[in-house]
């Protein structure tokens, strides 16, 4: 029980820390792509994509002498880097889009009032793209959460097991304990569940706040 909860805490963290993460870089990633004009940024777009869409599998060689190089090997530094890999293109990539919905008058309406294109981007663009932002949030801590084959490469000692490899390694032979992996999978899902729960009331309140203002 006591070695569960510190797998919690594994995923916890490297979940949390890679949702702020690809947040934060995403957003001024996807303002880049949407906003400013520069050649091949069409392409750069396509390459985000791209970049998401590139299977794990062939990812394991490269990443596994990058964590080495950076001696990250089996810790959680080096588990929250990997995960950034696939959480990065699929933060911006979403973002993307939800940024090109909110129109570029507003924040030329800011510019000529006297803020700066940063001011605008924290004054005008993240906060109608709020709703935007928490869905992206969901998405990256779900799968940083549900991740499972990257941490079975990159996490080989016990006490830096995140939860999914936790309850993989309750299963020894052919005879299954229904009762921890039961156990196991309820309290890693409680946490997805309460989030998924919090962010829908947000998101709801989100919109009707910009539908009232509008």
């Amino acid at each position: 029980e006591k070695q569960f909860l510190t797998n919690i805490r594994n995923s916890l963290i490297v979940a949390s820390v890679v949702t702020i993460t690809a947040v934060i870089v995403s957003s001024f990633a996807a303002y880049s792509v949407v906003r400013f004009k520069y050649r091949f940024r069409g392409a750069v777009g396509r390459l985000i994509l791209f970049a998401y869409l590139t299977p794990t599998s062939l990812l394991f060689i490269p990443l596994s002498i990058i964590v080495a190089r950076l001696h990250l090997g089996n810790s959680l530094q080096g588990l929250i880097i990997v995960y950034l890999t696939f959480a990065l293109p699929l933060s911006t990539w979403l973002l993307t889009g939800y940024f090109r919905g909110v129109p570029a008058e507003l924040e030329e309406q800011a510019m000529v009032d006297g803020s700066t294109r940063l001011g605008a981007l924290f004054r005008i663009l993240l906060p109608l793209s709020a709703p935007g932002l928490v869905a992206v949030g969901i998405f990256t801590f779900t799968g940083a959460w549900n991740e499972l084959l990257l941490a079975l490469i990159f996490s080989t000692s016990e006490d830096k097991r995140t939860v999914p490899l936790a309850i993989q390694y309750l299963i020894t032979s052919d005879d299954r304990p229904w009762g921890p992996l039961m156990a196991g999978a309820i309290f890693s899902a409680l946490p997805v569940v309460i989030l998924y729960f919090l962010a829908q009331r947000f998101m709801v309140q989100g919109m009707t706040q910009g539908s009232v203002k509008g």
